[in-house]
């Protein structure tokens, strides 16, 4: 998607996306940092209890970004949970049947790590904006922020993604992925943010190849 000529600030709150360094920037409300030509950030710092949600197309890096760069603090990513059930399950059970059970594993493991006060970085689809309101609603509930941060890759970067990792997504169900992240992307360039969402970071395949770690401060 194109990117808008400055980034989108107003009175909100804190968020650090220095490079190299890491300081309080009390006045944004989305960072845009794409196609930043190898000044991309290489730390992106959140208050102490913030709800932060990884968001993007499948494929497009939010696991790989998480494994890489949230290391050290609560992460909760649905892969791993269906990768733990597909351990378990008969080799030949298809995983359209225990689909529903590790849909609600996943989301039993993120209530008790919101219930809990921690820190956490959650993987998220897009698809799915009950679950943004959900987040939004604990992280006010103690007192902090939801924050996103959006990975914005093409359709054909996010299919190559997915045939490195050798599992895809059907069509139908990619372009709903399309749909529903577009919108986010497309909002966060115009300054709108998902109801209860605090702040957004906006970040291409570089820019979150650049990053090496998402974690909290204390305040």
């Amino acid at each position: 998607m194109q990117q808008p000529s400055a980034c989108v600030t107003t009175t909100g709150p804190r968020i650090a996306a220095a490079v190299g360094a890491v300081g309080p920037v009390s006045t944004v409300v989305v960072r845009d940092l794409r196609e930043r030509e190898g000044r991309s950030p290489r730390r992106l710092m959140f208050a102490r209890g913030d709800v932060v949600v990884v968001s993007g197309l499948p494929g497009s890096g939010k696991s790989t970004l998480m494994g890489r760069a949230a290391t050290g603090v609560r992460t909760i990513d649905s892969q791993d949970v269906r990768e733990r059930w597909d351990a378990k399950a008969p080799r030949l059970l298809p995983y359209a049947l225990y689909r529903p059970l590790v849909r609600v594993a996943h989301y039993a493991g993120l209530r008790r790590a919101l219930r809990s006060g921690e820190s956490v970085v959650v993987h998220d689809c897009g698809t799915q904006a009950w679950v943004r309101r959900w987040l939004a609603r604990e992280a006010r509930r103690r007192g902090r922020g939801l924050r996103l941060i959006l990975l914005d890759v093409s359709p054909e970067v996010a299919r190559d993604g997915q045939r490195e990792r050798g599992r895809g997504v059907s069509g139908y169900a990619f372009a709903r992925h399309r749909r529903a992240v577009g919108a986010l992307v497309g909002d966060a360039e115009q300054g709108r943010l998902p109801a209860g969402c605090a702040s957004a970071v906006l970040l291409d395949r570089d820019a979150a190849g650049a990053l090496r770690e998402i974690g909290f401060e204390v305040e």
